[in-house]
């Protein structure tokens, strides 16, 4: 059986402080700013049982929440909910010494995240 996991996940908006500080005080979270990005603030796992974000949206999705699910290959499971009704969003990405990621929308128009267990070298 396959081990994918939701290993993370966002709620994202046009107002990332003010978000944030929304969710730190309702469930009284200890969001932290993820360096270089104001507009990202993390909680970690010990907060909020699975470790996510609250941040800024962008121009295409300027409001959204997400779920990211481990995966062996982004592409591969891209391909996958394509061929099963789904949409690429966000084809595979890399962001160095951070991440390898990609989002599909689902049959029904749910917004979820493929992400990669292994770090990708920082440039």
């Amino acid at each position: 059986m396959a081990d994918h996991k939701i290993v993370h996940w966002e709620l994202m908006g046009p107002e990332a402080g003010k978000l944030a500080a929304f969710y730190g005080s309702l469930f009284g979270w200890d969001l932290q700013a993820y360096p270089g990005m104001d507009d990202y603030h993390l909680v970690d796992e010990k907060q909020s049982g699975v470790g996510g974000a609250i941040g800024a949206g962008n121009e295409h999705m300027p409001n959204y929440q997400t779920m990211y699910v481990e995966v062996g290959s982004v592409d591969e499971h891209l391909g996958k909910a394509e061929a099963n009704g789904g949409t690429t969003v966000v084809p595979r990405t890399v962001v160095p010494g951070t991440v390898t990621f990609g989002l599909f929308k689902d049959p029904a128009g749910n917004l979820v995240g493929v992400v990669e267990a292994e770090t990708p070298p920082a440039e």
